[in-house]
């Protein structure tokens, strides 16, 4: 399961990632990903001062977010990463790894997200495409809105041909590592909130008890 969150990033968020990398410094892509020759992408620089700001502000958009929070159930984030992609820079066909180094030490990616910052209209390719089974699906966000989605998913970004694609990357560390779970849960929270004003008390109430002893059940 996919969860498109519309306006993640507001237009000022944008405005000043935008600004930013202007003046970030990039470096190779393949520094975090060395064994993939079909990554081509430019990544923010770690020991750029600038690249501080720019991870602070996602994540605090990530940590207001209750879409992000109802989907993802996130024990622990990584710090998002401001990726550039310049005409014929691509990253191939992939699953995200499962680890990733991080300063609080290995943290086991179960959800992945991409935060899109520059407007679709300014760059042409560039479309974050899902393979799943034989369906490919092309997803390329509004500024500011973000795609949620298991790391186990085979996932390409396609050839940038015009223009410049910027996005910020994460990873998750879900209270609840299996994704069908997680899809579980997330399902009864919809429909708890869709419905609940429709139901009995009684019914809503053992609705929430089921949810939250399944959640319960299965987080580590």
């Amino acid at each position: 399961m996919f969860l498109e969150i519309k306006g993640l990033l507001n237009p000022a968020e944008v405005t000043r990632l935008t600004e930013v990398s202007r003046e970030l410094r990039f470096v190779e892509g393949r520094i975090s990903n060395p064994a993939n020759l079909t990554k081509n992408n430019l990544q923010a620089a770690h020991d750029d001062p600038r690249y501080v700001e720019t991870s602070q502000l996602v994540m605090q958009a990530l940590l207001r977010s209750r879409e992000f929070h109802d989907f993802a159930l996130p024990k622990r984030i990584a710090p998002p990463l401001l990726c550039r992609y310049e005409p014929g820079m691509q990253y191939g066909i992939h699953a995200d790894a499962a680890y990733l180094r991080g300063p609080g030490g290995n943290l086991r990616s179960d959800v992945s997200c991409t935060v899109f910052v520059s407007d679709p209209a300014s760059y042409e390719g560039g479309e974050l495409v899902a393979h799943l089974g034989t369906r490919a699906v092309a997803i390329k966000g509004a500024a500011g809105d973000a795609v949620v989605y298991p790391s186990t998913t085979l996932h390409e970004v396609r050839p940038v041909q015009k223009g410049t694609r910027l996005v910020s990357i994460t990873f998750i560390e879900s209270l609840v590592p299996d994704a069908s779970r997680r899809n579980l849960l997330y399902e009864l929270g919809e429909i708890s909130a869709l419905e609940g004003l429709n139901m009995c008390w009684e019914s809503r109430v053992r609705l929430e008890a089921v949810r939250n002893n399944l959640f319960r059940l299965w987080s580590s």
